[in-house]
């Protein structure tokens, strides 16, 4: 695969277009493609340790402050690692805002429900357990590479293991459940292959 960086209007970048900016422009170009390269990355190999799994879904202490768990297969916990995933929100960082009306949106509701107060609640948890950090003299935050890591892992296990797994709801017949059992477990080992999760 190959990636080629286009600036079209170096406006955008609050750059004029003289020659002498070129330099400038250059940086910016090689910013944007190590943090799609880093994504890249990590996108293909999102895998997590047991010892950081369990510091995600358990509840933490970071500087003194305590923050409650992230527990795994929660709609609202999955709906903030989706959002976190979102490329409109790696490149310049994201607000309270910013990641409220994502949130809403993929829990299905209204985002004017979806209060400030909880999203300053969920980034505080964030933070905490350092998925995301605060922009130097800002309120704007970024993913960091272990909360990109973490926010896919979390997505790709549930979309492709559980949910898929779990879709099963219908009764075994009684004389075929031997049989449906083994390829259930079959099929189960091929899910965890699939979503490169040790047995």
């Amino acid at each position: 695969m190959r990636t080629e960086t286009t600036i079209n209007d170096t406006y955008d970048f609050r750059i004029g277009r003289k020659l002498c900016n070129l330099p400038a422009l250059r940086e910016i170009g090689f910013t944007a493609n190590r943090r799609l390269l880093d994504v890249q990355t990590l996108s293909h190999d999102c895998s997590l340790g047991e010892d950081r799994f369990q510091a995600v879904i358990r509840p933490t202490v970071t500087d003194g402050q305590r923050a409650s768990a992230l527990p795994f297969g929660d709609p609202r916990v999955l709906a903030l690692f989706h959002a976190l995933c979102l490329f409109a929100l790696l490149p310049t960082g994201f607000a309270n805002a910013d990641l409220r009306v994502r949130v809403a949106e993929l829990l299905g509701d209204d985002p004017a429900g979806y209060s400030a107060g909880r999203m300053t609640y969920d980034l505080r948890r964030l933070r905490l357990h350092r998925l995301i950090q605060r922009q130097p003299h800002s309120n704007r935050y970024r993913v960091t590479e272990d909360g990109l890591r973490t926010a896919l892992f979390f997505t790709r296990a549930h979309a492709r293991f559980f949910r898929t797994g779990l879709a099963f709801d219908e009764p075994l017949p009684s004389g075929n459940a031997p049989r449906v059992l083994v390829q259930a477990s079959q099929a189960i080992d091929r899910l965890i292959e699939a979503a490169k999760l040790a047995a």
